[in-house]
């Protein structure tokens, strides 16, 4: 199973600080959400960890090693990316969509083996597309074109999972299903990340949330103690109720405070 150590990672863009100081480790086996306001970095902590970011400062280690030493195949196959916005041109199957998942592992022009394909309908009954197999993937929902995207990240086949805003544009429904595939690969053993902006659904499906703003990591730890009053107010700049109900916490925006937006000033 995978690991990843965060160690004072710090990214800069241009000449601007997005990320400064931030280190964390994430295990397997785990569902970790990182939460936090519009442009607090949140989608430049999962690239940098990929790779697919420059790293200004600090160091990122996958299973101990360290990502600047691996080739980026080899990164492919341990952890799977399912960025955010993501749009379908191509009227491609979804069986050959979730295919493409296999790319990480085959050589160019090689054709899919037996093991191939049955990891890739594993994958789609992991999440619950088997069914939509012969359909064209432009015409599905946005419900059905979410879990067919989850479809290809899990048909890598790897031990990690990173999900970019995977409930964007979807229906309560919808992120119902979707948050319940991701705990479900974390109970299995995959270590899986997810930026999220649903904060109840970020308490109720999460074993950790590590809270970003401005940059920084403010908080990291379990839903109950990230998500408390002070610290919505001090960094969302909100009035929020926070209750539990069947055992899970909810989060009720109420009101932005006067005078308190944290981020009114920032360019």
């Amino acid at each position: 199973m995978v690991g990843v150590t965060l160690e004072a990672l710090s990214v800069r863009l241009g000449r601007r600080r997005v990320l400064e100081n931030v280190s964390a480790t994430l295990e397997a086996g785990k569902l970790a959400g990182i939460i936090g306001p519009n442009g607090a970095g949140k989608s430049t902590l999962v690239r940098a960890m990929l790779g697919l970011t420059p790293i200004a400062a600090g160091s990122v280690r996958i299973d101990a090693q360290d990502i600047a030493a691996l080739p980026s195949r080899d990164l492919a196959r341990r952890i799977a990316y399912l960025p955010q916005g993501q749009t379908l041109h191509w009227p491609l199957s979804v069986e050959r969509l979730v295919a493409l998942g296999r790319l990480p592992h085959l050589a160019p022009l090689s054709r899919m083996s037996a093991e191939d394909q049955a990891i890739i309908s594993e994958a789609m009954a992991r999440a619950d597309v088997t069914h939509l197999a012969g359909r064209v993937a432009t015409e599905l929902s946005g419900g059905e074109r979410a879990r067919v995207l989850l479809a290809r990240a899990l048909a890598v086949g790897a031990s990690g999972l990173v999900a970019d805003e995977p409930l964007a544009s979807l229906d309560p429904g919808h992120q119902i299903d979707v948050m319940t595939l991701l705990r479900r690969e974390a109970d299995a053993g995959g270590l899986i990340v997810a930026v999220l902006h649903d904060l109840t659904m970020a308490a109720r499906y999460c074993d950790r949330l590590l809270l970003i703003d401005g940059g920084r990591l403010v908080a990291d730890g379990p839903p109950a103690e990230v998500l408390t009053s002070d610290l919505l107010r001090s960094v969302y700049g909100i009035r929020a109720l926070v209750d539990t109900a069947d055992g899970a916490t909810m989060v009720v925006p109420i009101e932005r405070l006067k005078g308190q937006d944290p981020h009114a000033h920032q360019g």
